[in-house]
């Protein structure tokens, strides 16, 4: 018999401790250390007499087949995997609850079926009469999707090892599994690791492609342990808002694709809609003649977005003024706010300071530097933007505005939605920018596009505001408070 060892084990990282402890040394979260048998169900003594068996070892040179993709029927989908699923693929599917998981699966699943192929939809967590409603909400109830709530894994890779091998499988979810391997409760992290290896092995071994959904945290990371993200071949994150109507698919890992692209979904009453053109939803309730607003364009993967930053400057009453960001990194909001002082000359240390990304994307790129800072300079001298530009390019501790990557692709996207000009790089002037149509006002430093943003402020107050007001260009002067 194989002795039992009892261990305690992170549920958030996996680290495992001989005793139990209130914080987690490895991850330093608390209380998350629980009680498993850790110990294998063959005796170790056992399992080092068996021999291993010999395999081909093959040379560097030499034809490899391409990975055969399998695609879903969904464009936006076929994006972020980069072109469908590769037989015998594993991808981890994460997001929010009631974001909309089951929901993209389930139509995914069902226009495969509807293609002839055999797709299997395996539901842990909800009953079989639940995923029927789902469909037919969705319209989906013809479709010939194989359906089934388990939660075995050696029943699933039995009944799933009968007759022609499933193109797709989806797991619904992983933390609902267990397997008879090892001796601990459904979700623990000893069973979340142990039954994603089956179900990669399965894969492997037939060439199905198989979708875990995984359950997340507080913070937004999939939950359980880290290694399961290292063990599939993709990891997919679906992200939004729930006062948000859009939805978006990032990939966060993928062996056989990009890992920059996104797709983009709105959901409505019959599922969700693949959305084309984002640069459109996300402009669509821009409100145009309001200062401390300034269009962003991005680049997301291949694919150019048009976005909106909006900035507030406030005066503050505190002693240590409040800066808050959504949809961007604070950090790159910081630097931002050092580089106007220093080298602009704007005294942002008694105002409050508040910057968001409209429509609740996030921005990664430091491309967006520009647009922020144009936005934060036009709401502390209460100057109206050009509704017709957009705005893109680096910002370096020293003030300069460096290039970024894809300038026409930029450009070509805010020529197709109406906007006539653009502030961009001095470097990136040559760049195509006649080919869109747009008039370029390439800008070598920064210095330059707050003197601009301030002169039209100044006009703007000596006609409408009153004479205290007047003196608000005075704060991007050395020397002044």
């Amino acid at each position: 018999m194989a002795k039992n060892t009892l261990s305690f084990v992170c549920q958030n990282c996996g680290a495992a401790y001989n005793r139990w402890q209130g914080k987690c040394e490895s991850c330093g979260e608390w209380n998350t250390l629980a009680e498993e048998d850790t110990s294998g169900s063959v005796p170790v003594s056992i399992r080092s007499r068996r021999k291993g068996r010999t395999f081909a070892l093959e040379s560097l040179s030499g034809k490899s087949p391409d990975a055969p993709r399998l695609s879903s029927g969904m464009t936006e989908l076929d994006r972020v995997t980069g072109g469908g699923f590769v037989r015998g693929s594993v991808l981890l599917v994460g997001g929010d609850p009631g974001i909309g998981k089951s929901t993209l699966l389930t139509q995914a699943t069902s226009l495969l079926a509807r293609a002839g192929h055999r797709v299997v939809y395996i539901s842990g967590e909800e009953a079989v009469a639940q995923v029927r409603l789902r469909a037919e909400r969705l319209g989906l109830s013809d479709a010939p999707v194989q359906l089934a709530a388990e939660t075995s894994v050696e029943d699933i890779v039995s009944t799933l090892s009968e007759g022609a091998v499933p193109r797709l499988i989806v797991i619904d979810s992983i933390q609902t599994m267990w397997t008879d391997t090892v001796e601990s409760a459904p979700g623990t992290v000893t069973q979340v690791r142990a039954s994603a290896q089956a179900l990669i092995r399965f894969a492997k071994k037939t060439g199905a492609a198989i979708i875990l959904v995984g359950h997340v945290t507080k913070d937004g990371q999939i939950a359980g342990p880290r290694v399961v993200e290292h063990m599939v071949d993709a990891v997919m994150s679906f992200e939004g808002e729930g006062s948000q109507q859009f939805r978006i698919l990032r990939a966060v890992k993928n062996r056989f694709g990009p890992t920059d692209e996104i797709g983009v979904f709105e959901m409505t009453g019959l599922g969700l809609r693949e959305v084309t053109n984002p640069s459109e939803l996300f402009l669509s309730e821009r409100d145009l003649g309001t200062p401390g607003t300034a269009v962003f364009a991005g680049i997301e993967g291949t694919r150019p977005v048009l976005v909106e930053l909006q900035a507030l400057v406030a005066p503050t009453s505190l002693g240590t003024p409040r800066r808050a960001v959504v949809g961007w990194d604070p950090s790159r909001l910081s630097m931002v706010l050092a580089v106007l002082e220093a080298h602009c000359g704007v005294k942002l240390s008694g105002h409050d300071v508040y910057l968001n990304v409209a429509g609740g994307l996030r921005i990664h790129e430091p491309a967006a530097d520009l647009a922020a800072a144009a936005a934060l300079v036009s709401s502390l001298v209460n100057a109206q933007l050009p509704a017709d530009a957009v705005y893109f390019g680096e910002i370096s501790l020293s003030g300069v505005v460096r290039p970024v990557a894809q300038t026409p692709a930029r450009l070509k996207e805010a020529a197709k939605l109406g906007f006539q000009r653009a502030v961009l790089p001095e470097s990136a002037r040559g760049e195509s920018g006649g080919d869109a149509g747009l008039s370029l006002n390439a800008v070598n430093s920064l210095t330059t596009l707050v003197a601009e943003i301030a002169a039209r402020g100044s006009r703007r107050g000596e006609s409408n505001a009153p004479a205290e007001k007047n003196a608000t260009p005075a704060r991007f002067r050395r020397g002044e408070g």
